[in-house]
């Protein structure tokens, strides 16, 4: 849960480095994929907190399940916020392995957070503090990819392939996360753009079993928190 430990992290800076002007809400989502009496099943349809149905495609995907109602509840709490700026963080897919390798965090941006050039910014402060990033493109085709099947539902959750075999693997968990959480209603075109990157960190977070990289705790730290200390 290296997504998860990664936010803790980050905590755990701000808590040494008191840094001026910069408030922070973080949330640690986790799930263990276990079966059981109250496990979901393959086509089961879940309505998530924005209100979006959910098709189950692949019990396998439960990292962005147990984060898109994570992130619309953190969502509502930035929609009265001052500049907010919204960020997942997971190990979430073998496909941003096969991309990029073994060594590279890979950070998408939503339109109101490429606006900003979100992506590049923390780029070139893990490229400043080694801890490197690679830049992925959320496309229409991502969003399209899980638009739901039939009536029954809003969202196909996943494919039922690993992402690893499937195009653009690492980027269309990234649009269901927007789209579940009702992110997508908050784009650059709306009344209330809120800006969103997502950070897929499977290759980057270090072996398991081993000891973890603590990747992209530096980078983020280095962006947004040594400049106000």
């Amino acid at each position: 849960k290296c997504g998860a430990a990664a936010v803790a992290g980050f905590f755990k800076i701000l808590s040494e480095m008191k840094p001026k002007g910069l408030k922070v809400v973080g949330a640690m989502a986790m799930v263990r994929n276990s079966v059981g009496s109250n496990c979901y099943v393959a086509d089961e349809i879940i309505t998530s907190r924005a209100g979006v149905r959910v098709r189950v495609g692949n019990t396998d995907a439960e990292g962005r399940m147990a984060m898109a109602d994570v992130l619309c509840h953190l969502k509502e709490q930035a929609l009265t916020a001052v500049n907010p700026q919204l960020f997942t963080i997971a190990t979430l897919t073998g496909h941003v392995i096969r991309a990029y390798g073994e060594n590279y965090s890979a950070i998408l941006d939503n339109g109101p957070a490429r606006n900003m050039n979100n992506a590049q910014e923390i780029q070139a402060a893990g490229d400043e503090w080694a801890d490197p990033f690679e830049i992925s493109t959320l496309r229409r085709d991502d969003y399209d990819f899980h638009r739901g099947k039939s009536e029954y539902e809003d969202v196909l959750q996943c494919n039922n392939s690993p992402s690893s075999a499937t195009a653009r693997g690492h980027q269309t968990p990234a649009a269901f996360l927007i789209e579940a959480s009702g992110l997508e209603k908050h784009g650059k075109e709306s009344d209330k753009p809120l800006p969103y990157s997502h950070l897929d960190i499977a290759g980057s977070s270090g072996p398991f079993p081993g000891v973890p990289t603590g990747a992209p705790i530096v980078a983020l730290a280095a962006q947004f928190v040594f400049p106000r200390c």
